[in-house]
């Protein structure tokens, strides 16, 4: 299947909804596939073909949409550019990839200007521009050839530690993905697609999901909580897609647990590991209807899945669990020495399949760095339970070695985050003479709240016990996140560890 092969399906099927709204206003689905058509022959007028590189460069917009569309209709390849990154991150990125052209709003001209010495003589069109810019097509394009391993788009790595790598995302790929995305989440009738978080990362990967579906797109300027709560209220919402921090938000408003969920029927929670304990109560306060899905940009959204009713089926343990395997992948734990561990033992997770992309565009030595006897190592340390269920507990590089006993971060964060006054935490080791690294927490209170270091050690030691108690707690009034939400863990520790020859102890 070609990418706009899923358009084109869901144009078939959408009855009398609107494909995009935003602010109030709405776009058919008549009007976005003419325009997809128009702006795809002022692509090709203009000289851009199938295989090159299209960059879009937009905080969420119908006009960013429109514009990914039409590369797909061309057969181009999408580059996803996200507006709250770095200078510096994005001259990496656009450098990287050579792209042919750049669609950009208007508010990120400057930015612009600053990335023209890499962008070199591509083509730059303004997305307030797109209505003057579609006049130049003279003709249709041409349609794409449909081969599996056709590259239709390349993902950012996340680039919390450094600058992203990217992921190459075939046809393969695409296709994998939007299948398990329907047999994980099947739904009778019109999705309507909330696009809360960025659309260049998972929101606008469902949004693309959802298409062959008819879905309306609901698409937020950004992700604002109370804007999220009033808007699958008023638009009938389906699906949308939430990381922790942000559900830690909602959980947050005042009114959450009197406001009306009916429509909802997947919440899909993805992004990084949520606690157990707040992932209770986002499905007490919207239903049966929380999920999760874990991958990475190398293997996309959903290695594994957690449904509501396994949740509501299963021991006190799975609420900490990420799911099982979907149907196109297998996913294994690794041991140290490469070979594949036994349920319930601890080590590397793993995963083969077509979901698992080809490698890293231009990067040979980080794709061979990252696979392992036809496996691709995602850096998560976890295990597997006798029924299959996937437990993460720490990314590999964020274990912690303390007095010769492992620490899994993640653990300890989970247990901070079930105190009722902590928004969100990150733990980490820090250097000490005694036991080499020493378990730290920086955590974010929740506003009006008050919680003293002591407090949020003796949770931690009577849940854990002492060897995974912090020594130290600071309290931070907002902690470092990336332009998706993560925390940066790395932003943290870091300056605990400046002047040494090793960050670990």
């Amino acid at each position: 299947m070609r990418m706009i092969d899923y358009f084109e399906q869901g144009f078939r099927r959408r009855g009398d909804a609107p494909a995009f709204i935003l602010g109030g206003e709405s776009m058919s689905w008549e009007t976005a596939r003419d325009r997809v058509e128009r702006i795809a022959a002022a692509l090709a007028a203009r000289g851009v073909e199938a295989g090159m590189r299209v960059g879009v460069y937009s905080p969420n917009s119908v006009d960013a949409f429109l514009a990914i569309l039409a590369a797909f209709r061309l057969g181009a390849v999408w580059v996803p550019i996200n507006a709250r990154n770095s200078d510096e991150a994005n001259r990496h990125w656009l450098a990287l990839m050579g792209c042919r052209c750049l669609f950009y709003h208007p508010d990120l001209a400057d930015e612009v200007a600053a990335l023209r010495p890499v962008l070199a003589d591509g083509l730059l069109v303004r997305l307030d521009e797109l209505a003057a810019f579609e006049a130049l097509g003279d003709s249709p394009a041409p349609y794409p050839a449909d081969a599996p391993d056709t590259l239709a788009s390349v993902f950012p790595t996340g680039g919390t530690t450094g600058l992203s790598k990217a992921a190459e995302w075939t046809l393969q790929t695409w296709e994998t993905m939007i299948a398990t995305f329907w047999q994980c989440m099947p739904h009778e009738g019109r999705p309507v697609h909330l696009v809360a978080g960025p659309m260049t990362h998972a929101a606008g990967v469902l949004a693309f999901c959802c298409l062959p579906g008819g879905a309306t797109n609901v698409i937020l300027p950004k992700a604002d909580p109370r804007a999220i709560l009033d808007a699958i209220k008023r638009e009938g919402v389906t699906h949308l897609y939430l990381p922790p921090t942000l559900i830690y938000s909602l959980l947050d408003q005042p009114d959450v647990r009197t406001r009306d969920y009916s429509s909802l029927r997947y919440m899909v929670v993805a992004a990084a590991p949520i606690s157990p304990a707040k992932l209770r109560e986002a499905v007490a306060v919207f239903g049966p209807v929380v999920c999760q899905s874990y991958g990475q940009a190398e293997a996309p959204m959903f290695m594994t899945f957690l449904p509501a009713r396994d949740l509501a089926a299963g021991p006190e343990a799975r609420w900490a669990s990420c799911g099982r395997a979907t149907l196109a992948t297998r996913v294994e734990v690794m041991g140290a020495e490469g070979h594949l561990l036994a349920d319930g033992e601890r080590g590397e997770i793993v995963v083969r399949g077509n979901l698992v992309t080809p490698g890293y565009y231009r990067n040979a030595e980080a794709t061979a760095a990252a696979r392992d006897q036809g496996w691709h190592r995602t850096g998560d340390i976890g295990y597997r339970d006798a029924v299959g269920f996937f437990h993460i507990v720490d990314r590999a590089k964020d274990m912690i070695i303390s007095g010769g006993f492992n620490v899994y971060s993640t653990e300890v964060e989970q247990v901070i985050l079930s105190h009722p006054a902590v928004r969100d935490c990150a733990v980490f080791g820090v250097p000490d003479p005694k036991w080499g690294e020493a378990v730290h927490a920086a955590v974010e209170l929740k506003d009006g709240c008050q919680a003293a270091p002591a407090d949020i050690i003796a949770l931690v030691k009577e849940r854990l016990g002492g060897v995974h108690a912090p020594k130290a707690v600071t309290f931070w009034a907002e902690l470092p996140r990336s332009p998706v939400g993560k925390v940066l863990k790395r932003a943290i520790r870091d300056p605990y560890w400046q002047g040494r020859d090793r960050a670990v102890g």
